[in-house]
């Protein structure tokens, strides 16, 4: 373990000198010490896994996990989307999508060291949220130049998210919660809020349906025995609304049993 700083004047050091919870990463070879974050870098990070952890397209996501594309370099994104495997010890290769956080006293040439090694390795994209100044996100990829998102626009990562994630997800806790909802709900089948509102409109109004349909089956042929009330409720709407119609002519308990025959 490297704990002191004459632990790492020498080097290069390999992956397997760091162990969890040593607070280094390599670049090279050489330690790079990293501390421990503030405030408004926890929050942030805390809505931003938020944000991308739910995404129905995510399979696993993980705060500070080390990658090491090869034994001289250990990189922990603070948040890495893709590749996080539930196994002790470092992950090989790299995350498809990385998130670093930037706040007052960042080392910028640390970052862009660490931006060239994840790109290189393999990851797709990088987003490197500014927390000091205007918010806004830096977006890496390989080859190409570095473009900036402000707040109102989307960002984008084909084949690794489903949905598009709004810069203020990345650090506002209510934008955060926000996209987290849809991504659940996407989860569970649903396009967004409004489906499972208009969900539950059509399944109250059946239950108020079905309720009518069998009030008017006991005027109609009496009590209604227990296996064709079941029958009964596994009609959809149409079903019901088409039983209702039928009911006028019914005069005896044979006549909704040959009528659920036909249609149940």
């Amino acid at each position: 373990m490297l704990k002191k700083q004459a632990d790492y004047t020498g080097g290069p050091f390999r992956a397997e000198h760091l162990r969890p919870g040593d607070p280094y990463e390599l670049d090279d070879g050489h330690p790079i010490e990293c501390l421990p974050s503030g405030g408004r870098h926890a929050n942030a990070s805390l809505s931003g896994g938020l944000a991308l952890e739910t995404d129905p397209d995510v399979e696993a996501a993980g705060f500070d996990a080390g990658f090491t594309p090869d034994e001289h370099n250990l990189r922990a994104p603070d948040i890495a989307v893709g590749n996080v495997p539930d196994e002790p010890g470092w992950v090989s290769g790299a995350p498809p999508l990385a998130v670093e956080y930037a706040d007052t006293g960042q080392d910028e040439q640390d970052l862009q060291k660490k931006i060239r090694t994840l790109l290189g390795a393999g990851t797709r994209y990088v987003w490197v949220v500014r927390l000091t100044g205007v918010r806004r996100v830096e977006v890496y990829e390989p080859q190409a130049p570095h473009r900036l998102a402000y707040p109102g626009e989307q960002l984008e990562a084909p084949g690794i998210l489903a949905n598009p994630v709004p810069v203020e997800a990345l650090y506002d806790p209510d934008a955060a919660r926000e996209s987290a909802l849809r991504n659940l709900l996407q989860r569970r089948g649903y396009a967004d809020l409004d489906a499972v509102r208009e969900e539950g409109k059509e399944e109250g109004w059946e239950t108020g349906q079905l309720a009518l349909v069998l009030r008017q089956l006991r005027r109609a042929i009496g009590q209604v025995p227990e296996t064709e009330s079941r029958r009964i409720g596994r009609l959809d709407g149409d079903g019901l609304g088409a039983l209702a119609e039928a009911l006028l002519d019914f005069h005896a308990e044979g006549d909704l049993t040959a009528w659920l025959e036909r249609h149940g």
